[in-house]
């Protein structure tokens, strides 16, 4: 790999594309001999790709190969949602979209809620997690994909706390910290939390890729 190398973020959703500014700041700022140079797919006019698959790793590789196929860059992309057991692993893949519109926090926070109460009754504390997989390819038919994943244990609550993050940020308790995702600080969340940990993973992947070419394959 170049000292300089663009890669295209496959995502046009806010609040991932803060997150992942942060993290990648922090990622040249310790390693100042990667120099990478993250270009959001917006900025090529790159729309989302259909998310067709039937996990986070296939939507995740899905998404990464139709921004890097467009852009004719190496794409990194990540899938991730929130996963309840007791709701059979719902919303999972369809996290984004759990309440019918894409994107709509506030409808999909709701959903959740609604979806519980039968349970609060008989379970006060109701386990959930969110999952991060992040797929790296190097060209858009890389036969392959860097893939690295995070999952961040917690608790969902009955109510929303905290203004911070987004998603179902407000709703996901750490017991540990008394405190919910969304009452977090930007560093302390992206220290722990599943696309911290996801990308700690795609760092040294990076590190490895160093000094190499990417089109290996």
């Amino acid at each position: 790999m170049s000292n300089h190398q663009k890669i295209v973020l496959a995502s046009n959703n806010k609040g991932k594309l803060a997150e992942f500014e942060y993290l990648f700041q922090q990622l040249s700022e310790s390693e100042q001999h990667l120099q990478l140079e993250i270009i959001p797919q917006g900025q090529l006019n790159i729309d989302d790709a259909v998310e067709d698959g039937l996990s986070f790793v296939e939507n995740a590789i899905i998404k990464a190969r139709h921004a890097s196929r467009l852009s004719g860059l190496p794409a990194i992309a990540d899938d991730s949602g929130l996963v309840v057991p007791i709701l059979d692993n719902a919303p999972g893949i369809y996290s984004a979209r759990y309440a019918g519109e894409h994107g709509n926090d506030a409808a999909n926070n709701q959903k959740l809620l609604q979806e519980l109460l039968p349970f609060r009754a008989e379970n006060p504390q109701i386990t959930g997690l969110f999952v991060c997989v992040l797929a790296m390819v190097r060209h858009a038919d890389d036969p392959l994909p860097i893939l690295c994943h995070g999952i961040w244990h917690g608790e969902i609550l009955a109510e929303a706390k905290g203004e911070q993050g987004f998603g179902y940020d407000p709703l996901f308790w750490l017991p540990e910290l008394g405190k919910s995702s969304a009452e977090m600080a930007k560093a302390e969340k992206n220290q722990i939390s599943h696309r911290g940990m996801a990308m700690q993973q795609l760092k040294q992947h990076l590190l490895e890729l160093s000094g190499k070419y990417w089109q290996v394959y």
